[in-house]
């Protein structure tokens, strides 16, 4: 059996879709590595005969003078799927150039040699300073404490004036429900056993994790109604009706998806469009529905149209000094 795994690893080393390698160059690798002596082409066949029965698929190819060369097609990943994950790796913040080359060398091992200098052609190693606490791990021990039905415990960290983290206990009853990903960030998703509100925690904050007393069952979190601005619950969804300039068709698709209705105004289609949404009320909506500025008109309900309003004027009073007279 120790024979077939040599065999394997070096077909997946050497071998790829365009590179094929013979039942000699094989032997000729068997009888550097190991300690078994020469072996012959008949074994090795029936090795990768193996392989190929254990789901590994093993293309088999006549070259000149009907010489046989051996190709490993399929190794659970095509190279685009581990190019995509390599690339997202390179672009993560969160972890360090350390921990982003040590993810590179286990792909590696997944492609050929000439694969992988394709591969490392494409990587491109984040300058963001590295996180203060290592997000993997974190990811692991929440993954793990939901699916042992535990209640967690942990400290968590803010921000102070002078840019260091302090961190605090979190020992409330929280129950972890799910881990969310927005926004560029990693979020536990609690549910507190005393008050049944759900709260959000950055798990790149979070340190010091550990498990608490078992829990029948998971709380059910509640289902979005509509689009939401952050990754905290609204109080409310209502429907939201807007006139946005016609350049941002492409951001109102993008981020409301299939809760956008989206026509021409017929005013001025040209330049604008109309578009009705389910929406929950919150402060994020407030910020994202001024970050649009100008280009964003709220047109209904008639009670977010004035908070908004109220918003925008208690903004522009803080650049009162500055009104020509």
């Amino acid at each position: 059996m120790s024979r077939i795994l040599y065999v394997l690893d070096y077909l997946s080393r050497n071998t790829d879709a365009e590179k094929g390698a013979t039942l000699k160059d094989i032997q000729a690798y068997l009888l550097n590595q190991t300690n078994a002596g020469s072996v012959s082409t008949l074994s090795i066949q029936r090795d990768i005969d193996q392989i190929d029965a254990m789901g590994y698929t093993v293309d088999i190819r006549k070259g000149a003078h009907n010489t046989s060369y051996y190709h490993m097609r399929d190794r659970g990943f095509t190279f685009n799927e581990i190019r995509f994950l390599v690339d997202s790796v390179s672009i993560n913040k969160f972890l360090s150039n350390a921990q982003k080359q040590r993810l590179f060398r286990k792909f590696e091992v997944l492609r050929s040699e000439s694969e992988v200098r394709k591969l490392v052609g494409r990587i491109t190693l984040s300058e963001v300073a590295p996180p203060s606490l290592d997000l993997l791990d974190n990811l692991e021990c929440v993954h793990q404490i939901i699916a042992e039905k535990r209640k967690i415990h942990f400290q968590y960290g803010k921000y102070n004036i002078h840019r260091e983290i302090e961190y605090y206990d979190k020992k409330r009853n929280l129950i972890p429900c799910q881990v969310v990903y927005t926004s560029e960030r990693f979020y536990l998703k609690a549910v507190s056993e005393d008050t049944g509100e759900v709260r959000n925690y950055r798990i790149d904050r979070m340190r010091k994790i550990l498990p608490g007393e078992k829990i029948a069952h998971l709380p059910k979190l509640p289902k979005p109604e509509g689009f939401s601005a952050d990754i905290f619950v609204p109080e409310v969804y209502e429907d939201v009706q807007l006139r946005v300039r016609r350049v941002l068709l492409d951001d109102m698709i993008e981020q409301l998806g299939n809760y956008a209705h989206v026509r021409l105004d017929e005013k001025d289609p040209e330049h604008y469009i109309l578009v009705r949404a389910r929406m929950g009320i919150s402060y994020g909506l407030y910020r994202w529905i001024m970050k649009y500025g100008a280009s964003m008109e709220v047109l209904a309900p008639e009670s977010l149209r004035k908070e908004v309003a109220q918003r925008i004027r208690a903004a522009a009073a803080l650049y009162s000094d500055t009104d020509r007279e």
